[in-house]
């Protein structure tokens, strides 16, 4: 009887442990969904590192005071890193380029928020194929043999355009066409290395190229652009799924309300942007149309360079 009396006694005891081992832990959850102090953003190696981080952190330091979180910048030394650090979350959010934005979409379900109008008034860029004037270089049949200069296979500009391109003209497989075939790691090496004689034939954005024009009088001089893609979006902020939706929220509109901000002024003349505009899925078609072009297939792309 005695121990029939225990038994009883031990089963509410252990609903009482469970039910505190609960609470518990759902003031830890809400606070890591509802009450974060750090956002950490990814950056993409497109220019420079001191460049690059020129450019964004006033724009971080901004939406650390407007937003109320703190805003940390990772800058990735490649293009393909931003995909993994997202996946293991180790960056809460990033701008993506257009080509990592819809792999991003596509394996990873992440949110676009806002992307940047450049001071031409476009919020789109376009990729480049380039050459030096007197490389005597003026259609594709005449690079047969050359060497190619790409920026990252997690490009659009730098690689997936030209790759589309190249089909266009029968050319399946870029390596055998050109004597060699190397990647730059960023937009305004690749632009250096064809501007220096280590590349015949280049690929790389259009705004990292007019960046690199409007401080070299060398670039109208000395190169001559080839081919233009159609314009895809510009690299925008997207956010993993799992963000809080207030968060969400409060990052989208301070970034959209920057125009009509006085404070915001400076800080989006560093950034090289007249304003941020909403961005949703439906802005990346251009992107996944050329994708498709490329032959390739996002849901098991091998982004890394060989």
């Amino acid at each position: 009887m005695l121990n029939s009396f225990r038994r009883l006694l031990s089963l509410p005891r252990l609903l009482s442990i469970f039910l505190i081992v609960m609470i518990m832990a759902l003031p830890q959850a809400a606070s890591a969904a509802y009450n974060e102090k750090e956002l950490r953003i990814g950056l993409l190696p497109e220019l420079n590192v001191f460049t690059q981080m020129n450019r964004f952190k006033p724009l971080a330091d901004y939406l650390t005071k407007k937003v109320g979180v703190d805003i940390k910048l990772t800058m990735l030394s490649r293009y393909g890193n931003i995909i993994e650090s997202l996946k293991k979350q180790e960056v809460d959010a990033a701008f993506l380029g257009s080509f990592t934005g819809a792999f991003a979409i596509t394996q990873l379900g992440v949110e676009p928020l806002a992307r940047p109008v450049n001071l031409d008034g476009t919020s789109t860029y376009t990729g480049l194929l380039f050459v030096r004037k007197d490389s005597g270089i003026t259609k594709v049949a005449d690079m047969k043999g050359k060497t190619l200069v790409l920026v990252e296979k997690a490009t659009t500009a730098g690689y997936v355009f030209p790759i589309a391109y190249f089909i266009k003209f029968g050319i399946a497989d870029s390596s055998t066409y050109f004597k060699r075939k190397y990647f730059a790691g960023s937009h305004d090496a690749a632009i250096d290395a064809v501007l220096n004689h280590r590349a015949d034939v280049g690929a790389a954005k259009n705004t990292v190229y007019e960046r690199m024009r409007g401080k070299s009088p060398r670039i109208d001089k000395e190169l001559e652009i080839l081919a233009t893609s159609d314009p895809v979006p510009s690299n925008g902020l997207c956010v993993l799924p799992q963000m809080n939706a207030g968060l969400k929220k409060r990052l989208k509109e301070t970034l959209l309300a920057m125009q009509g901000d006085p404070e915001a002024q400076e800080v989006l003349k560093r950034f090289e942007a007249l304003r941020f505009v909403d961005t949703g899925i439906k802005d990346y078609k251009p992107v996944y149309d050329m994708v498709q072009e490329a032959g390739i297939v996002l849901k098991d792309y091998k982004y890394t360079n060989p």
